[in-house]
């Protein structure tokens, strides 16, 4: 009897083992370093053989489509009601449409944005929302390049050959709130996807990447003064912010930080200043484009509290540093703003 218990005790932890290494995320060696900073800073990121090889087949580039020439007769001639791609010839207006079906609804086909018996129809929500999205794009790719520098975006950028991306958000409150002393705990306590299952505030995404609220860690005085402090919520508010963004670009602090002085800007890569555009980029972005759009989408498409779907750093990178591990479709796309390749 007590040979069986043992046995059974060894089984039961040898299982408990092998769960805890399977649900923390750990990976089998070898693992790769790869150093991302300054020269004997330890600035490095991790990477398994495994990890490697699921991220390049996650980030495979579709078929490629040739070339439209852009002379010949304009999109406007050939077509009723084309009020975004309006500089287009005909064949290069009829590429894009063909992209865009690839990119973003291959089993829907054309009738997922189009009346395909009347083309020039705008009945469909998502005809109205597909405009919006090409001029976001071509906006992106002649005014972002801060951020995405002359790699641009396409649609498949972030659809990824489905009609509504892997990635996005909408405003959280958090679980509903006790009376009293206890009416408000601001969103702290409940652990979620947005702030990597800690107990920090529920959703960082808002004041950051809506809102202009301010990234704040510490106080840079010893004594509360103006605004040169940092509250707890806006420590903690900051803090559920960067677990986002090392989740949603599959790196650590030290992809941007110098962890010797984090706030220094000095010391930091230079990763932390396209980091810095980037927000600024997906706040702008979320504000002028997504956040409008609510009054085109059905009910089922609106967050819980009736906001619009909206993108954040997650939403492009998909767990790698740079979209697509950094191959560029835009510049096969200059119909879409991109920089032509040479």
């Amino acid at each position: 009897m007590r040979i069986v218990l043992s046995l059974f005790g060894f089984l039961a932890a040898a299982f408990l083992t092998i769960m805890m290494f399977t649900t923390a995320g750990w990976v089998r060696p070898p693992i790769v370093g790869v150093q991302t900073g300054f020269r004997g800073t330890g600035q490095e990121q991790l990477v398994s053989a495994q990890a490697k090889r699921i991220i390049e087949a996650a980030n495979a580039l579709p078929e490629a489509i040739d070339p439209a020439s852009p002379s010949g007769e304009r999109a406007t001639a050939a077509y009723k009601n084309v009020k975004v791609l309006t500089d287009l010839s005909t064949e290069q207006f009829n590429r894009v449409m063909v992209a865009i079906t690839q990119w973003v609804s291959p089993e829907q086909g054309c009738a997922y944005c189009h009346n395909t018996e009347n083309l020039a129809d705008d009945g469909l929500y998502t005809k109205i929302v597909a405009r919006r999205m090409l001029e976001m794009t071509r906006d992106i790719n002649k005014n972002y390049t801060a951020h995405v520098a002359d790699t641009g975006v396409t649609c498949y950028t972030c659809h990824r050959g489905q009609p509504v991306p892997s990635n996005i958000w909408f405003e959280n409150k958090g679980g509903p709130h006790a009376g009293g002393w206890s009416a408000h705990n601001y969103g702290f306590g409940h652990p979620g996807a947005a702030n990597g299952s800690t107990a920090m505030t529920i959703d960082p995404l808002t004041p950051h990447l809506f809102d202009n609220a301010k990234i704040r860690v510490q106080a840079s005085t010893s004594l509360p003064e103006g605004t040169s402090n940092a509250s707890i919520q806006q420590t903690e508010q900051t803090y559920a912010l960067m677990i986002h963004i090392s989740q949603g670009l599959g790196v650590n602090c030290t992809f941007c930080h110098n962890s010797r002085n984090w706030a220094s800007w000095e010391q930091s890569n230079p990763q932390r200043v396209t980091a810095w555009h980037g927000l600024f980029m997906m706040r702008e972005l979320n504000g002028a484009y997504l956040e409008p759009l609510k009054v085109s989408y059905p009910e089922n498409r609106l967050g819980p509290l009736g906001d619009a779907p909206k993108a954040n750093c997650a939403t492009c990178h998909q767990g790698v540093s740079k979209p697509l591990l950094g191959q560029s479709m835009a510049k096969d796309f200059p119909e879409l703003g991109g920089k032509s390749a040479p």
